[in-house]
């Protein structure tokens, strides 16, 4: 496989990151169990659930709102493959103190699974070390089983979750990592 070239985002790129499918296909879905005992304890689970069959799950964002996103993020960083850009990620600072939230990593459907949202990661690691960051937050779809796994192997620990986070109302689950 060619080398993957990481670098800031220009905007001229970001027509054509728009561009990328941002869907993606999950075999399973993080089910949400809540239950709330008599004594005001409140029991909260996730368990892996393995669909009948796979699904295509949408984007939550409209894509029609990535360019004005990307404008107000702290930063961004793409990855070409020979002067092609095939993946990026969204990063952004002061939601609480020092820490980069990754709220976007999307890449080209026929890049997928070759080593390029880690090398992205590790990529935006380095950048938020260098913003003074001392924590890095994934955010994703309880849906987002590739990136979920994509998140456990790169050392990232569930921290939390939102319901009805996303404008589609879907579950974001977080997954937190120290990078200091």
């Amino acid at each position: 496989m060619p080398e993957i070239q990481i670098r800031p985002i220009e905007k001229n790129d970001l027509e054509q990151l728009a561009a990328i499918d941002h869907d993606y296909i999950s075999d399973y879905v993080w089910q949400m169990d809540i239950r709330q005992a008599e004594n005001s304890e409140i029991n909260l689970q996730f368990r892996p659930i393995h669909l009948p069959r796979s699904v295509k799950v949408e984007y939550p964002r409209q894509r029609s709102h990535l360019k004005e996103d990307w404008e107000r993020r702290s930063g961004s960083l793409v990855s070409t493959i020979q002067d092609e850009l095939v993946a990026y990620i969204s990063l952004i600072q002061g939601l609480a103190p020092g820490v980069t939230w990754v709220t976007d990593l999307a890449v080209k459907r026929q890049f997928r699974r070759q080593g390029i949202g880690s090398a992205l990661v590790l990529a935006a690691q380095a950048w938020a070390y260098q913003h003074e960051s001392y924590r890095m937050i994934l955010e994703m779809q309880s849906k987002n089983h590739p990136a979920i796994c994509l998140a456990q192997k790169l050392g990232f620990d569930f921290c939390g979750y939102n319901d009805r986070y996303y404008p589609n109302r879907d579950i974001a689950l977080f997954f937190a990592k120290s990078i200091r």
